[in-house]
């Protein structure tokens, strides 16, 4: 009988032995987390400690292994002139920055506009920052005093006051409407 009792007690013990469970693990990708992260932030780019352009941004995020910085929940970009006079000013919805060669590029109802009353709107562009040029291959329209054009792709001075459209679609100007 105390054989039997002891035989019962250790599978008792044996059958309470608790499995061990090991723990989720999810796996995290460290290229999708940013290095840096900001809300309603302002970055200025310069050079020679002459300001070339101010950036401001509802939410910024700094990708350090892909080099970049995705720019969201509207951006604004004021552009300066060699005197610092500002010339020209970029607004979009998105937005991402190439941190090697400081490329702005602007997505989602970009509108800019110069100093001069020249506007253009389109749905996405490039500002290049080695020559300073805004460039796009999509549908655009730019507005002047003068005259409307709408086509499709564009390169223009970042202060509007030299550009081009390689397929024009429609144009009118506003000495033939009065």
């Amino acid at each position: 009988m105390k054989l039997m009792i002891l035989i019962f007690s250790l599978l008792i013990f044996i059958g309470c032995e608790e499995e061990k469970v090991k723990p989720a693990i999810s796996s995290i990708n460290v290229k999708e987390i940013p290095a840096q992260e900001s809300w309603n932030s302002k970055v200025i780019f310069s050079d020679s400690g002459i300001t070339k352009a101010i950036l401001n941004t509802g939410h910024l995020r700094v990708f350090s292994e892909s080099r970049e910085t995705l720019l969201d929940q509207n951006i604004k970009v004021d552009f300066y002139n060699k005197e610092e006079v500002k010339t020209t000013t970029l607004t979009a919805k998105n937005g991402k920055v190439d941190d090697a060669s400081q490329n702005l590029w602007a997505y989602d109802s970009v509108v800019v506009v110069n100093d001069s009353g020249v506007v253009i709107r389109t749905e996405e562009l490039m500002w290049r920052n080695l020559d300073k040029k805004i460039v796009s291959d999509k549908y655009v329209k730019i507005t002047s005093p003068v005259e409307t054009i709408e086509g499709i792709g564009f390169e223009s001075d970042q202060s509007l006051r030299n550009y081009v459209i390689y397929k024009i679609t429609y144009i009118t100007r506003r000495d033939s409407i009065l």
